[in-house]
């Protein structure tokens, strides 16, 4: 009896997280582990992005294989292109998505205990974006893609090892009760300030991160068919995240020892 009160205690009834336990688990079902293993994905997906981002700088990928349309790769070879590549590869929503994995899962290992609004909105849109941009990359560019060099490295790191690693830490050590269907619209803040940055680049330099991002090539209404189609595949994925926190959430607390 006397451990019913002390867990009833613990849980502030007016707050979706608790208050006590591993990440966000509900008293009784932690996750040992969980702290270690939102280390990993932080380390491994920043770790990621900087190590593209100096072999872009370098110049270490080679010359950009002839593709058609109005996509990123011409730059001068050499120091005289080195800001150039640099600038093409922070503008890729590849690494924007794994930036903001490294960030969010980063914070969630320094600050375990600290549950925000900001914090719950950069988590989810972590998974969204690293999710999409294993999807996309696999059914849009990977088909058409030359993969050689660094590249054999450095591809499958940013777009199959990191989306595996983000979610399936997510699925096994939480946080549970992070994900919720009001906080989707500011999910897609981020993404949506990349479709911006991406486009109005290409106004500037002329060449665009993707081809189905080519306004010059194919107009602003087939782009934005198609960006359209991608963030209707980011709700429904963010509703899937919703239901699969649910109930895992549903299923863990079933299973705490009261």
């Amino acid at each position: 009896m006397t451990e019913r009160k002390t867990h009833a205690a613990q849980i502030d009834p007016t707050r979706r997280a608790p208050l006590s336990g591993d990440q966000g688990w509900p008293p009784g079902v932690t996750r040992p582990g969980a702290r270690a293993a939102h280390t990993v994905v932080a380390l491994v997906a920043g770790a990621g992005y900087l190590l593209a981002g100096a072999l872009n700088a370098a110049g270490a990928y080679g010359p950009q294989p002839e593709v058609e349309g109005n996509v990123y790769g011409d730059n001068a070879d050499g120091l005289a292109g080195a800001f150039g590549r640099l600038a093409d590869h922070v503008s890729y929503f590849t690494e924007w998505s794994n930036a903001v994995v490294a960030l969010a899962f980063g914070l969630l290992a320094l600050r375990p205990g600290l549950v925000t609004q900001a914090r719950r909105v950069l988590l989810l849109s972590s998974l969204l974006m690293i999710t999409v941009t294993a999807i996309v990359y696999r059914v849009l560019l990977a088909p058409t893609q030359v993969v050689e060099g660094w590249s054999v490295l450095t591809n499958p790191w940013q777009h199959v090892l990191v989306p595996v690693l983000a979610v399936g830490v997510w699925l096994v050590w939480g946080p549970r009760d992070w994900v919720t269907l009001r906080l989707v619209p500011w999910a897609l803040v981020i993404p949506t300030l990349w479709i911006a940055w991406a486009l109005i680049r290409g106004l500037i330099v002329g060449s665009y991160p993707y081809g189905f991002i080519d306004a010059r090539t194919y107009g602003y209404a087939a782009v934005f068919t198609t960006i359209g189609a991608i963030l209707a595949f980011a709700l429904v994925l963010a509703i899937l995240l919703w239901a699969i926190d649910a109930l895992l959430r549903r299923r863990q607390g079933a299973g705490a020892t009261p």
